[in-house]
């Protein structure tokens, strides 16, 4: 079984973005020989981070994608339970594009719900020690934007925001996700976010082996 876990480059000011960090830490600790994650870096660009995200899918061919994000307003992990069809970017991206109210497929539906059981996933994040809730909004930026794909893939995925966390300071973005907020100082670390990734891909790969009890 393989699981592609992709995160984001950095943003706005910020040198940091903690989805990749947080990514790359789960890379380095996995040792679960039974379920191979690859990883990847998505681009926070409208024009080319879907391009990237399939491009990711069609080289490791996955049985299922976890797609990771930055929500600087939040401070628990939060997998989103849908995406909608909208591009309304507070800020450019790092391209310099500037959507507002478009919507990303013209005739696509107003939602896409995620393929995976998200509160079954927040469930073993809390189980892993870790604060966790669903959430029902990716906002409307590039995260949305890939959570959206992801939801259309031809295998199972979800997306999951994660706190802003940093190595040192705060972070500056934070509306991106949650229009109003400013970035909000979290109790995790770096290091309980790539717990909680881990926590997410072995529930991941309990839903694949119960839908499909042949898979490995």
């Amino acid at each position: 079984m393989r699981i592609l876990v992709t995160g984001f480059e950095p943003f706005g000011d910020d040198t940091e973005n903690a989805s990749i960090t947080a990514v790359n830490m789960l890379d380095g600790r996995w040792s679960d020989e039974n379920v191979q994650i690859v990883t990847g870096a998505l681009p926070v660009t409208f024009g080319t981070a879907g391009t990237v995200l399939h491009e990711l899918v069609a080289r490791y061919r996955p049985d299922a994608v976890l797609a990771v994000g930055e929500a600087g307003g939040r401070t628990s992990v939060t997998p989103e339970s849908r995406a909608v069809n909208d591009m309304d970017a507070r800020i450019p991206d790092n391209a310099g594009l500037q959507p507002r109210a478009q919507p990303i497929f013209e005739d696509g539906p107003k939602f896409r719900e995620s393929a995976l059981d998200v509160e079954a996933i927040a469930d073993a994040v809390r189980g892993a020690g870790v604060a966790s809730e669903v959430s029902d909004d990716a906002g409307r930026f590039v995260c949305n934007y890939i959570a959206y794909l992801v939801a259309g893939l031809e295998v199972p995925g979800a997306f999951i925001h994660v706190p802003a966390v940093r190595s040192e300071g705060e972070a500056s973005t934070g509306a991106e996700t949650d229009p109003g907020t400013v970035p909000a100082a979290s109790e995790l670390g770096f290091e309980d976010l790539a717990t909680a990734l881990e926590a997410a891909v072995h529930e991941t790969a309990r839903q694949l082996q119960t839908e499909n009890p042949a898979a490995e």
